[in-house]
C-alpha cells in the first residue's frame, strides 16, 4: 500500500514540475528534465544524506518511468489537468504526507535523532520542489508563501510522538502521513501562512 501511494505521489509531484517547466516555455527534453527532478529530487537527497547509495529511485527504475509518463502527459493534456488542478493538489497532499513519513522512517532506522528526523521528513517531502523552482530560477515556494515544510516537519514529530507510545510501524507510517497531509489540506482550505519578515522601509 505504502509503495503505491509512493510511486502516485512521485506522479503528481512529477506533473507538478512538467507544469512548472511549461509556464517557462522549456523544451520537451526540459520539461522532462524537471518532471523527474521534482518527483525524485527529495528522496535523492534524503538518500544521499543517510549514505543509502544507490538512492532508492536507481534501485527501482519504476519511479524515473512514472516521473518521464508523468512529463510525457502533460505537454498534450496541460489544458485539461489545469481544469482539474483542485483534485492534482489533493493528490499532492496524500503525496506529501507519504514523502513525509517515508523520510522519518527511514531516517529513524539509519539512527538520527529526533531534530534530524523531523529535518528529513522535510527535506523528502520538500526537496523535489526546491529542486525544480531552482532549477526555473524562482525562490523555493517552500521558504516563500507555502505551508509545505512545516506540515511535514509536524509529521515527522507524529511519527516519533506515535514511536515513543510503542505503536507498530504501520501506526507510525500512518501517523505522520495523516498529520501532514491534514495539515497541508487544512492550510489550502483556510489559507494558513507563516508569518512573513518584511523589509523596513
Amino acid at each position: 500500500m505504502l509503495y503505491t501511494l509512493d510511486i502516485i505521489g512521485t506522479f503528481v509531484f512529477a506533473v507538478s514540475g512538467a507544469f512548472r517547466a511549461m509556464k517557462y516555455e522549456l523544451d520537451v527534453l526540459g520539461v522532462l528534465v524537471v518532471a523527474v527532478a521534482t518527483g525524485v529530487g527529495g528522496g535523492i537527497i534524503r538518500d544521499l544524506l543517510l549514505g543509502a547509495v544507490p538512492p532508492a529511485v536507481f534501485q527501482d527504475e519504476a519511479y524515473l518511468l512514472v516521473c518521464l509518463i508523468a512529463g510525457a502527459l502533460v505537454i498534450p493534456l496541460a489544458p485539461r489537468i489545469a481544469r482539474r488542478w483542485n483534485r492534482v493538489m489533493l493528490a499532492d497532499a496524500v503525496g506529501l504526507g507519504v514523502f513525509a513519513a517515508i523520510g522519518a522512517a527511514k531516517s529513524a532506522d539509519f539512527g538520527l535523532g529526533p531534530l534530524g528526523i523531523m529535518m528529513m521528513a522535510a527535506m523528502t517531502a520538500t526537496g523535489g520542489g526546491v529542486v525544480r523552482d531552482l532549477l526555473v530560477n524562482e525562490v523555493p515556494a517552500v521558504i516563500k508563501n507555502d505551508f509545505y515544510a512545516t506540515a511535514a516537519i509536524a509529521g515527522g514529530g507524529a511519527l516519533l510522538l506515535a514511536q515513543s507510545l510503542g505503536l507498530g510501524r504501520e501506526l507510525q507510517l500512518l501517523s505522520a502521513m495523516v498529520v501532514t497531509s491534514g495539515l497541508r489540506f487544512l492550510a489550502m482550505n483556510v489559507q494558513i501562512d507563516l508569518l512573513k519578515i518584511h523589509k523596513k522601509e
